[in-house]
């Protein structure tokens, strides 16, 4: 019986060695996933900040003396901060084409140098127009209610201006393709009827009838090169209204992205260097 009772007991020991032994090998695989956690969320963190300063600097580049000042019409600058590389775009809202002014023909041409058809084109700015004015009238070739109606959708032109870029995706004619090719050359902040050449991206030249070749070759010129097709003083100095992009490089293929436009000064507070009209940030893996 002795001799039982022992062997029982040995069991159980050696039960609760290999719990024992599973927990603690649950507990140090917690710890680790739990530390690369912490390692990942630190860096992502670090990342933001490192971006958000890259924002900071890109601004106060826009301020500085003319041979030094950078140029915001989408050219890659190079940065670090802190021992973290930094990639820098800064686009001046004043080189795209304005939803809520610019006029069907410039629309038309933007849309076409995209690659759609004349007729679609024509279309599409039509129906651009009708979704931004106040009125039910339908442009040539345009949208109203009943031509919304008639596709199976769930509402109609909205006759007033648009609030967002996302609001182009619901304009009748505008498929996902169209609007993720409009999206970098589109904007509301611009104020404007005709863009900015000095800053505008390659299909916007093309809209408004200018060979980007040449214009956009001048801008992956060395600092200091001679710009023969764009006015140099008007590529030094914006219109104040930014999209600046910047990426902060964290290494093993991992990047924390901030786009955020804005506009320089503030109308809120008179110590703030720029005001924020819209602003996205997030982790990312190359």
């Amino acid at each position: 019986m002795n001799r039982r009772m022992r062997g029982v007991a040995l069991v159980l020991v050696l039960w609760l060695i290999v719990l024992l032994t599973a927990m603690v090998g649950a507990f140090a695989l917690a710890a680790r996933v739990e530390h690369g956690q912490d390692a990942v969320l630190r860096g992502n963190v670090r990342g933001q900040m490192v971006a958000r300063a890259g924002l900071e600097y890109a601004l106060w580049r826009l301020r500085a003396e003319p041979a030094t000042r950078w140029r915001p019409d989408g050219r890659a600058y190079a940065w670090a901060f802190d021992g973290v590389p930094v990639q820098v775009r800064i686009v001046d809202e004043g080189g795209k084409v304005d939803l809520n002014a610019a006029p069907p023909a410039l629309l038309a041409g933007l849309v076409r140098a995209l690659g759609a058809e004349p007729s679609r084109a024509q279309a599409i700015a039509a129906a651009i127009v009708d979704w931004r004015d106040a009125d039910s009238l339908q442009a040539p070739n345009g949208a109203e209610d009943a031509d919304y109606a008639a596709a199976g959708l769930p509402y109609g032109a909205k006759d007033a201006p648009f609030e967002s870029l996302g609001e182009l995706r619901l304009v009748l004619g505008v498929d996902a393709d169209l609007y993720r090719q409009l999206l970098p050359n589109v904007t509301i902040h611009g104020q404007r009827a005709q863009p900015v050449a000095a800053f505008a991206p390659g299909p916007v030249l093309m809209a408004m009838g200018t060979d980007p070749g040449p214009v956009l070759a001048a801008r992956q010129a060395p600092a200091g090169a001679s710009v023969t097709q764009v006015d140099p003083a008007a590529m030094a100095a914006g219109t104040g209204t930014y999209s600046i992009e910047s990426r902060a490089r964290l290494g093993e293929g991992r990047e924390v992205v901030l786009r955020a436009v804005v506009r320089a000064g503030s109308a809120v507070a008179r110590d703030s260097a720029y005001t924020v009209l819209q602003w996205e940030e997030g982790a990312a893996v190359q």
